[in-house]
């Protein structure tokens, strides 16, 4: 065992605020409100129910992750956020409909007391969506420092010690990088002339950031994954991490394809479709959103599967994605998988998948653990792309120059062990010295 990182003590009150209040962000509030309430557990979430391995196998050593790093607590969490809507967080869960009403309303005080400020919004970014609770500002500085007056007033109203903002809003349209992204100094005076470039999750990062709050990006938006951004983050020492929740298929994809690569077995094609009903789905029927969301979903075989490295078993795969809106499916997403692989003498097998799951209860627990791990970076000093949180991610953020990880089991390693390093706790790598005896 050797010293660990100064970590400073979680003290006093964690504010959690996220842009955009529908489905996904009312449920993670009202499932942790559910939770201290002993009308629930935390299914799903690693800073709550994991456990961390320390030391030989033999040494007995597995506390919960939670009392090994000094993470917020539950109790000392207070929410809030912004939403195109005025509803509050109570009107929101039960239009989402994905929690029962029985449920909601054991919590309806609280989550009554919960709303939403104005939004910044542009419906040139997220073409499905008309909001009606939104900000005007002379320019997207304007806006941004809008947003900086929010989160000061957040602050002292409740009394917090600290903040972080996880995005929980919609897929904006897909944008690259332009020159405007290419320094802090460009990206703030795009910001005044208005630059098209510049989308509103842009504005909420760097809103954020200039008041030394850290960013966690749930969507596949450009947002934080840029030059200026990852420049101002590090001048004001704030982790961030993104991009876009893990949840549904792509889940599936970071579990099996890691199988299929370990056993050295062929894929000639991957077809995934999704049907949905929520407002992400609504959001995503605009052919300019699905790009930003198909990009995100399309990298994730390939950098598992290393066609350059293994030719013959992955160099002709065929990856084809697939999302429809279906209103009558609500947030009960179906990701249907048809998987042709091939074996021994390339005589080939069919896998198919068909995942009736709840995309908000699958994201509700990675918006805490983002949240709270988030918080621990802050404190301990980390700054800048957090790669350690790739396990909560469809298409992680790494440093210029390295391809990013998607194996799942890779992903939870390398989480695992940015704690151990934290604490001073000797790295796992199945390494057993005991072959060497």
């Amino acid at each position: 065992m050797k010293n660990g990182v100064e970590i400073k003590p979680a003290t006093g009150k964690l504010g959690i605020l996220t842009p955009g209040m529908g489905a996904v962000s009312t449920t993670f509030i009202a499932g942790c409100l559910a939770v201290l309430k002993g009308i629930g557990k935390p299914i799903g979430s690693l800073t709550q129910m994991g456990s961390i391995r320390l030391g030989k196998r033999t040494d007995g050593r597995n506390p919960l992750i939670k009392d090994f790093v000094p993470l917020a607590e539950l109790h000392d969490l207070v929410f809030g956020g912004w939403d195109i809507f005025e509803e509050n967080v109570y009107e929101a869960a039960i239009n989402a409909g994905v929690l029962s009403k029985d449920l909601l309303n054991e919590i309806k005080g609280d989550l009554t007391a919960i709303k939403p400020m104005k939004a910044v919004f542009d419906p040139a970014y997220v073409k499905k969506l008309n909001g009606t609770w939104v900000k005007k500002g002379a320019n997207k500085m304007d806006l941004a420092n809008q947003l900086r007056e929010d989160i000061r007033n957040f602050k002292s109203t409740n009394n917090l010690d600290r903040v972080v903002i996880v995005w929980c809003g919609s897929t904006e349209i897909y944008l690259e990088p332009t020159e405007a992204h290419s320094s802090l100094a460009k990206l703030e005076k795009a910001m005044q002339d208005n630059d098209p470039a510049i989308a509103p999750s842009m504005i909420y990062a760097y809103a954020a950031l200039k008041e030394g709050v850290p960013f966690a990006n749930g969507a596949p938006n450009l947002t934080v994954d840029f030059p200026a951004i990852q420049e101002l983050a590090k001048e004001m020492k704030m982790p961030i991490s993104g991009k876009d929740f893990k949840t549904g298929q792509t889940f599936m994809k970071t579990l099996l394809a890691p199988g299929f690569k370990a056993r050295l077995l062929g894929l000639s094609g991957w077809f995934s479709t999704n049907i949905l009903g929520n407002r992400d789905g609504e959001v995503l029927d605009d052919p300019d959103a699905f790009k930003t969301k198909e990009v995100s979903k399309l990298g994730v075989l390939e950098y598992i599967l290393q066609p350059k490295v293994y030719p013959d078993l992955y160099g002709d795969l065929y990856h084809k994605v697939r999302i429809n809106y279906y209103p009558p499916r609500g947030d009960n997403k179906e990701g249907w998988d048809n998987i042709d692989i091939f074996g021994w003498l390339s005589y080939p097998m069919q896998i198919k998948v068909d995942f009736l799951c709840r995309d908000s209860i699958l994201a509700a627990p990675l918006v805490l653990d983002l949240a709270l791990f988030s918080d621990l970076a802050a404190r301990t000093g980390m700054h800048g792309i957090q790669e350690w949180l790739s396990f909560y991610y469809k298409s992680p953020m790494v440093p210029e120059n390295l391809y990013p990880e998607h194996d799942i089991f890779i992903q939870l390693m390398k989480l695992k062990n940015t704690l151990r390093h934290l604490k001073g706790e000797d790295l796992i790598t199945h390494l057993g010295l005991e072959y060497y005896d």
